[in-house]
């Protein structure tokens, strides 16, 4: 039984922007604004963590055609490093990374859909569950499905995303936008630099989603890493003028000062349905990202399992749909339970940092990794190595800026993936006997 071939180029292109754009780039550009100290800067940081984006998937785009294989990043971190490295991967995205942003997602999507109709969103616990079972649902029917509605989510995604752009354009400026700076605005050091790039980088993270996928692409060496280019450069475009319609409208001051941009923005052009509208596009926006989220990890813990190392039943795909079926059903159990409890938060946040560990250790297998597959013809990264060895400065500059923000839930998110060597051994040590 093999992965159904179903996703051609356009397919794999609207995964990579599904699996970057979410809520976030509706609210956390103001955390941004608050660091810097004027317009320039802002846009200088956005594109910083873009082209850091865009480094970042080239790597991945050469590492896909090398290796166009379900599971994708756990995939290389197995062939270049250790498969132990792979399965912590994994154990991190089904115990925290994935399932906790699944039911924070599906929580985030609720909310915003009841404020949308005029509902009181305190009760979106039962909503959010319900979007999770339906989603998985639709997912476990196969690829297709799934992938159908996720090209639709995106595609409203982004007209949204552009109606936000367009009004910014078609309303008067304030005043001084572009060449004022903030009221209270000090020099810019390093450090307040860096800080901003954190939720910039956090909110380009998403492309390697794909890669999870391309064992169900019809030519992944081909139509892999031109989606992921392109992609990925449609979002750096989007999220740079997003961010110009948000200063446009509101000001850097205006910008820094409100946690709700895009309801503020809205609200200048729209009045009182602005935020209508702007509930309805983040709805939109996190009920594709939430689909993507239920539908492209199963693909890890389907490769872990098949590797021997996690529960058989994951490596059997379904006799009609072809679709890790156990490995969808598992995953959203999980996150329904992190949803049910209200602990995803808390899970989440002490994992954040692991996120950028396993994205340098990526990249850096591609040291390792393509001389080993010298031979083989097709995309190559520019700018090697050159290139990915910046990219993996960047996600070490990450992680320690992370664990030197908050050292005690890092040292705890360090523990709850370290529970996971245990894990790998004991499952491993089966499969020999």
């Amino acid at each position: 039984m093999t992965f159904r071939r179903a996703l051609g180029p356009f397919d794999a292109t609207m995964v990579v922007i599904g699996g970057i754009i979410g809520a976030g780039i509706f609210i956390n550009p103001y955390l941004v604004a608050r660091e810097l100290d004027s317009p320039v800067e802002v846009l200088s940081a956005w594109a910083a963590g873009g082209a850091v984006a865009i480094v970042g998937a080239l790597a991945y785009a050469e590492l896909g055609r090398l290796l166009p294989r379900a599971g994708g990043q756990y995939v290389y971190l197995r062939e270049a490093w250790h498969p132990l490295a792979g399965f912590l991967y994994g154990w991190a995205l089904l115990l925290m990374i994935e399932t906790g942003a699944i039911a924070a997602v599906a929580i985030t999507f609720a909310q915003y859909t009841l404020r949308m109709v005029g509902s009181d969103p305190a009760g979106a616990r039962p909503l959010a569950i319900a979007t999770i079972v339906l989603l998985s649902a639709i997912n476990y029917f196969g690829i297709k499905p799934g992938s159908r509605v996720l090209n639709v989510a995106v595609v409203l995604k982004l007209a949204a995303l552009g109606a936000l752009i367009v009004m910014a354009f078609a309303s008067p400026a304030a005043p001084g936008w572009m060449t004022g700076a903030r009221a209270d605005a000090t020099p810019t050091g390093v450090w307040s630099f860096g800080a901003a790039l954190i939720p910039i980088l956090f909110a380009y993270g998403g492309w390697q989603t794909t890669n999870q996928v391309a064992e169900e692409m019809r030519n992944p060496e081909k139509h892999l890493p031109v989606s992921l280019i392109i992609g990925t450069s449609i979002v750096v475009a989007v999220y740079l003028l997003v961010n110009v319609a948000y200063m446009r409208t509101l000001g850097l001051d205006g910008l820094a000062a409100t946690t709700t941009p895009a309801a503020a923005s809205a609200g200048v052009w729209l009045g009182a349905s602005g935020e209508r509208f702007v509930s309805a596009a983040i709805a939109i926006s996190t009920f594709g990202f939430l689909n993507l989220g239920i539908l492209a990890p199963s693909r890890v813990y389907y490769a872990m399992a098949a590797d021997g190392a996690f529960f058989p039943a994951l490596a059997r795909l379904h006799p009609r749909f072809h679709s890790p079926a156990a490995a969808i059903l598992m995953q959203s159990s999980w996150a329904i339970a992190l949803a049910l409890t209200g602990e995803y938060s808390d899970l989440l946040d002490t994992v954040v940092f692991a996120d950028w560990i396993f994205f340098g250790a990526t990249v850096a297998g591609l040291f390792i990794l393509r001389p080993r597959f010298e031979s083989c013809a097709g995309f190559r990264m520019p700018g090697y190595p050159w290139l990915p060895a910046l990219f993996v400065l960047v996600a070490a500059v990450v992680v320690f800026s992370t664990v030197r923000a908050a050292p005690l839930r890092s040292a705890v998110g360090a523990g709850l993936l370290l529970l996971g060597v245990p894990v790998y051994y004991w499952f491993t040590r089966r499969r020999v006997r």
